[in-house]
């Protein structure tokens, strides 16, 4: 099959324009099923080398989990301290909800990754961009089974990793915060704060050389 139809295309397209980095949770419960969902698609992911380098740690303990919370605290704080301009507006913003999400996943790289080197022998860091896309599978599996995630990033990775035990050479990179919502945003809470703005199409689409408009923009 070439393509999809034309209602599944729509569908594909919806999930992806209405995906949001949800901060406000209930607390209700996520049902199993829907967990082992979004891992299986966390699973498809795309890797550089096929080298698979996502690891997900799934927090049921309340106590780690009031640890992470605090971690994040911390760090929203010392962030807050080094904005400038913007500091009125990030003063009332919720920036995660840890103790209000049903599930607290985090994200990390796997350890001896140095050992894969297919594509990433000038480029190490596409591990990170592998992971990246498995996190973005289930953001996008859990839009389109109806649940919330946030990416949470206000940490300090070597006190999250030794507080989970993590091995020396693996690399925590988001707390993910799952979970039921009363409703999605309907623009992104940075936007609608009037963080900034999303960038227009002709401002990140360039053709042969950095900075040359891009013909298609302006095509009828």
């Amino acid at each position: 099959m070439s393509s999809y139809s034309e209602a599944e295309k729509e569908t594909v397209y919806r999930v992806i324009s209405e995906r949001r980095d949800m901060r406000h949770f209930t607390h209700e419960a996520v049902d199993p099923e829907i967990l082992k969902k979004l891992i299986y698609a966390a699973q498809l992911a795309p890797s550089v080398g096929f080298m698979q380098p996502w690891r997900f740690i799934r927090i049921t303990d309340s106590t780690i989990r009031d640890q992470i919370y605090d971690l994040a605290q911390a760090e929203i704080k010392l962030t807050g301290e080094q904005l400038k301009e913007k500091k009125t507006i990030y003063a009332t913003l919720k920036l995660e909800g840890i103790k209000d999400c049903a599930e607290v996943w985090v994200a990390a790289l796997m350890e001896g990754r140095d050992k894969y080197i297919l594509g990433r022998r000038t480029m190490p860091e596409m591990d990170l961009a592998s992971l990246s896309c498995a996190i973005q599978n289930i953001w996008l599996a859990a839009r389109a089974e109806g649940i919330g995630m946030g990416w949470v990033s206000f940490f300090k990775p070597d006190d999250l990793a030794s507080l989970l035990s993590m091995p020396a050479d693996s690399y925590p990179a988001a707390v993910l915060c799952i979970g039921h919502v009363k409703e999605f945003y309907s623009k992104p809470l940075l936007e609608q704060a009037e963080w900034d703005s999303r960038r227009a199409i002709d401002e990140i689409l360039y053709e042969n050389t950095w900075g040359n408009a891009c013909s298609i923009i302006n095509d009828p």
